[in-house]
């Protein structure tokens, strides 16, 4: 279909990315409600940090992975598959009773909204040129952030007219929605695929090879091979469908276990635990295994190739560094500690797993990430991206922080105090891809760092009635759309850099530096500023060393020393902008995929 719009397919890519950071946030104000809904004392706070870290842990540590499946097989595919495990993992998340499943289905979700992000950036690679891609990926950047900024207030607004199951049901319907929408705008459209190679339709079908040929044997006995006559594919797309729908219709019941049902003499039966009281290890529990089973089986001839191809072993590596990464740091309390509760049992396997990864790497015929990928502007991309992530997150973290130490406003006072900088941060983004219309990456880049390292400098100087101030909401502004600006030239010069075959991969590989800058970063910085309180109370009179006026000022010192921490990373970060991602436009060529509409 070659009149397939490609900013439809943006605007509907990029409202499927920005819900899937909403649910990074969404679940804040709702948490003490889940925890209630899933058995837990409001009192062991620590063991509900899961709910939040194990939706990180999904996002993460299958980048890569995704990232590389994107090379592999066509956006439109990605975007849709990640979609369906998304609204499955909402689904799951809205049925738990207990904190297992809880956690199983923000995990889940996880790694269908973090899918999402690779598959989106490269599929501005295939519908723009280079030299024409900074506002599309302006606009990429800009409606990730916006996501998270309408995530707290997106599930207050929930909360407010119905209960916390119902922000993820709404989860359901609008990804579901989005599926149908993407589904329609790319039926039948020509993809070409980031391997260069072979010209595919919207349903995976090759039409012509790279140098616009009809299939050649090898690709014709792959045809062959995942049963591609129409015929066939059609009996086979019917029965894998009813296959899913069944299996989700016996999860929902499992899940649900309608009082109806479950509480009826004969018919309860099939709901009695085998042991405990959990709803999956019960007689319909294993019932629902069935299909699942059956339906992996018969699918495997198609998910089984492009994993093979996509490296599956470099890619569980890759996913267990990740992985470890975030459980050591993003389960730890920021206001107490650096490592969480088994980092120091996880940091040694993320290192054995790095070291595993360098090897496969290199020995390895086809890697996780190509050979090559990072290579020119894009291995500095990623470092400012890192630095971007540092310098995000101390604001994130410590703005609230610094609310809650300095006035008498709650919660969601201090999380209002948030929302101040999270708006900047999309404005930035825009104003970022747009202004590469007349300047190079590198420019814009290290401008909006530069904007971010005044404001952590003022913001280091803040004392109790700062944030009652004016001048605290422009600093506050002026530090999100700096970094703002930063995104969209980060991914534009990874992506320009990259080879064609391995825009996903470089897409998630921009996205993973960052958020390993900010958790790392933010964990790094938490604990020098933890070290300067200690020390401070320490230096306390005996006598002072329970004022509660002299502990704030131990405190605020903790909070200014994160703030220094970001006014170092920023003009880091600038610096290498400036002289390695150049400050002049670059001049883009033509269309790399002009089957989608899209004129030169």
């Amino acid at each position: 279909m070659t009149g397939t719009n490609p900013r439809t397919l943006l605007a509907l890519a990029s409202t499927a990315v920005a819900l899937a950071a909403a649910d990074t946030y969404v679940v804040v104000l709702a948490l003490t409600d889940m925890m209630s809904g899933v058995g837990l004392p409001l009192d062991n706070l620590q063991r509900a940090a899961p709910i939040i870290s194990g939706f990180l842990l999904g996002y993460i540590a299958v980048l890569p992975l995704i990232g590389r499946l994107a090379d592999v097989i066509s956006r439109s595919r990605i975007l849709l598959g990640c979609l369906v495990v998304f609204v499955v993992g909402s689904g799951i998340t809205a049925l738990a009773v207990d904190l297992d499943i809880l956690v199983a289905g923000r995990v889940v979700q996880g790694i269908g909204g973090g899918g999402l992000v690779p598959a989106t950036p490269a599929l501005v690679a295939d519908l723009w040129p280079p030299g024409r891609r900074g506002l599309p990926l302006g606009m990429v950047g800009a409606v990730q952030e916006l996501g998270s900024v309408l995530g707290p207030l997106l599930g207050a607004a929930v909360l407010a007219a119905a209960d916390w199951r119902a922000i993820f049901w709404l989860n359901v319907v609008l990804g579901s929605l989005l599926f149908l929408a993407i589904a329609l705008v790319t039926r039948g459209a020509p993809f070409e695929t980031a391997r260069g190679r072979t010209l595919r339709d919207g349903r995976g079908r090759t039409l012509r090879d790279g140098r616009g040929r009809p299939p050649g044997p090898e690709e014709a006995a792959r045809g062959r091979l995942e049963g591609q006559g129409p015929g066939e594919r059609h009996r086979g797309r019917v029965v894998t469908t009813a296959l899913g729908v069944l299996t989700v219709g016996l999860l929902w019941l499992t899940l649900a276990a309608p009082p109806s049902l479950a509480s009826d003499v004969y018919l309860g039966l099939p709901f009695v635990p085998f042991a405990g009281d959990g709803r999956l290890l019960t007689p319909i529990g294993a019932l629902t295994a069935a299909p699942a089973v059956l339906l992996v089986v018969l699918t495997v001839r198609r998910w089984w190739p492009p994993l093979r191809e996509s490296d599956l072993p470099g890619a569980l590596l890759l996913g267990t560094v990740l992985g470890c990464i975030v459980l050591t740091f993003a389960s730890a309390d920021p206001e107490s500690e650096v490592v969480g509760p088994l980092g120091y049992a996880l940091l040694p396997v993320a290192a054995i797993a790095a070291l595993g990864y360098v090897w496969r790497h290199r020995t390895a015929a086809s890697p996780l990430v190509p050979r090559g990928t990072v290579r020119g502007r894009t291995g500095w991309a990623l470092l400012v991206s890192l630095l971007v992530g540092v310098a995000l997150v101390s604001v994130v973290v410590d703005v609230p922080l610094f609310s809650r130490l300095t006035t008498s406003g709650t919660q969601t006072d201090a999380a209002m105090e948030l929302v101040k900088f999270l708006v900047a941060v999309p404005v930035g983004a825009l104003f970022g891809g747009w202004i590469l219309r007349w300047v190079g990456d590198g420019l814009s880049a290290g401008v909006g760092l530069l904007l971010a390292t005044g404001g952590p400098v003022v913001m280091s100087g803040w004392d109790r009635g700062s944030l009652t101030e004016v001048t605290s909401t422009i600093t506050l502004a002026l530090v999100g759309f700096g970094p703002g600006m930063a995104l969209a030239p980060v991914n534009d010069a990874a992506l320009a850099d990259s080879p064609q075959h391995a825009h996903g991969t470089a897409s998630s590989l921009v996205v993973v530096a960052r958020m390993v800058g900010m958790v790392v970063g933010l964990a790094l910085l938490t604990g020098v500023g933890l070290h300067r309180y200690y020390r401070a109370v320490e230096a306390l009179p005996r006598e002072q060393q329970t004022s509660g006026q002299a502990l704030l000022d131990a405190a605020l010192l903790q909070v200014h020393t994160v703030f220094v921490g970001a006014a170092g990373a920023a003009p880091v970060g600038a610096l290498v902008a400036f002289v390695f991602l150049g400050v002049r436009r670059r001049e883009g060529s033509g269309s790399l995929a002009r089957g989608f509409g899209v004129e030169e």
